[in-house]
């Protein structure tokens, strides 16, 4: 039987135990590493199903670069060798010999499409290049939390180049929003959308937006970034453009990123003390069908139904599994509500006479949520039933996310909210008001939320009035 520590005891190695026990992943030989394994894969393959779909439904396509990337493409753009030279991995031999030049593992890629892009643009008719690439990346890092904090990990990062700046902010926004629709209607994670402070930009951009998480045990998680890169990467790739009035323009690009990331945000905002909980959009078996019998006699029609219930829910287009394990009932149940599979469907004696099911749901527990139902028309009810699980995972979350923000006026406030949730604070957007708060009180400016309140506040550290406030929390 499955131990999950509880998360009240300690939600760290609750994380753990989930990831184990449900079996999506285990520590690789490489430190820091880690290998996904079919369950956790089939999750994030879901996730990025859907992404992709979005991405392609915006006018975006995909294509694949190089993960070695030469070290002075890198050093081309000040900020942004600077902001990665601490996490890289370089190659300085291959087939046995010294490089030339030494190549760095992809830590990321607007070195090498700028570099692509400044060979493929020539004229406003190339523009926009909207391209997407699904790859894997690495970042030195010696802690590893899975799908959190790992040395190499899966992501999509959106490369696209314009010839105004307000085509390319358009772009940065347009693709903000789908990140936010992403964790919206398949995750069923509710997301705070913001602009990142001077201090949290990525490495290179004139601007950064992200979409903000709670998690359960109340801290951020950062799930997904968008940049405006500016002319930043333009003028040290040389991408340029012949416009319309015959003059050479340089470009205007944004880059953007979501990772696996946001497959550890499903684990810990939905999950609870029996295991994951997981929104049936993205589960890779959204119904489990158990048959319970005792003998070979009962066995024998129980099976004969529960395939016949297997064919209508998989024929109606649903991710079904038919346990036909030996082991017990019990076993089972719990086996299918650690992994987080939205609905069960059991199959005894008594239902086949009675030309009925029971249909279990994941996010009520216990008798309350489960109901006898006929095998008539079950494929529309349990269509139904996942429907009303996915808003209601949403809702909860939502809600719990709500209940633990506090809007603050005072840094002594400050510091009480964020011991246990976020809080909304009255800020310059100041690197040093960042480091202030990060060294005294261990949170971190998330964003300044796009969705403001008017009005008119005075900095927590500084006194000096300001106009927007800033969401802080401590964070993944």
């Amino acid at each position: 039987m499955a131990k999950i520590t509880p998360r009240s005891k300690d939600y760290s190695e609750w994380y753990l135990d989930v990831i184990r026990e449900a079996d999506m992943a285990d520590y690789a030989p490489v430190r820091g590493c880690i290998v996904v394994k079919p369950y956790g894969w089939s999750l994030y393959e879901n996730m990025r199903d859907f992404l992709d779909k979005r991405f392609k439904d915006t006018g975006h396509s995909n294509a694949a670069f190089p993960m070695f990337i030469p070290m002075s493409f890198l050093q081309k753009e000040a900020e942004h060798v600077k902001g990665f030279s601490p996490e890289l991995a370089i190659v300085t031999i291959g087939g046995g010999e010294e490089l030339e030049e030494p190549l760095a593992v992809r830590p990321t890629s607007e070195t090498i499409i700028g570099y692509m892009y400044a060979q493929w643009v020539k004229s406003y008719r190339d523009l926009p290049v909207l391209i997407n690439t699904w790859n894997s990346v690495v970042r030195w890092e010696k802690r590893t939390k899975p799908f959190l904090r790992t040395m190499e990990f899966y992501w999509q990062e959106g490369h696209t180049a314009h010839a105004t700046h307000e085509d390319s902010q358009a772009e940065v926004m347009r693709m903000l929003d789908v990140y936010e629709q992403h964790a919206l209607t398949e995750c069923a994670i509710p997301v705070i959308k913001g602009r990142k402070s001077i201090s949290e930009r990525f490495a290179g951009a004139n601007n950064t937006y992200s979409i903000e998480a709670m998690m359960g045990d109340r801290k951020a998680l950062q799930s997904g970034t968008s940049h405006d890169l500016g002319q930043n990467f333009a003028k040290a790739f040389d991408i340029k453009f012949l416009d319309r009035d015959n003059t050479e323009k340089l470009c205007w690009t944004t880059s953007w990123g979501l990772s696996w990331r946001m497959l550890g945000a499903v684990i810990m905002v939905h999950g609870d003390d029996q295991g994951l909980r997981l929104p049936p959009r993205i589960a890779p078996i959204q119904v489990a069908i158990v048959p319970i019998y005792r003998n070979d006699a009962e066995k024998s029609v129980v099976m004969e139904t529960a395939a016949r219930v297997f064919k209508t829910l998989k024929d109606a287009g649903l991710r079904v599994k038919l346990d036909d394990r030996e082991e017990t009932p019990g076993f089972k149940f719990n086996d299918w509500e650690m992994r987080g599979v939205p609905a069960r469907v059991e199959i005894g004696p008594k239902d086949v006479a009675n030309h009925s099911v029971a249909l279990a749901r994941r996010d009520v527990p216990g008798k309350p949520g489960k109901a006898f139902v006929p095998q008539d028309g079950l494929p529309e009810r349990v269509i139904a039933l996942l429907d009303e699980i996915q808003a209601g995972l949403l809702k909860q979350a939502t809600a719990f996310r709500d209940a633990n923000i506090r809007e603050v006026n005072t840094y002594d406030e400050l510091k009480a909210a964020v011991e246990d949730g976020f809080a909304l604070a009255p800020v310059v957007d100041d690197p040093e008001v960042d480091a202030k708060i990060k060294e005294e009180t261990k949170a971190t400016n998330r964003n300044f939320p796009l969705d403001q309140a008017e009005g008119e506040w005075k900095c927590i550290i500084t006194g000096k009035p300001v106009r927007e406030r800033a969401l802080f929390a401590r964070a993944y």
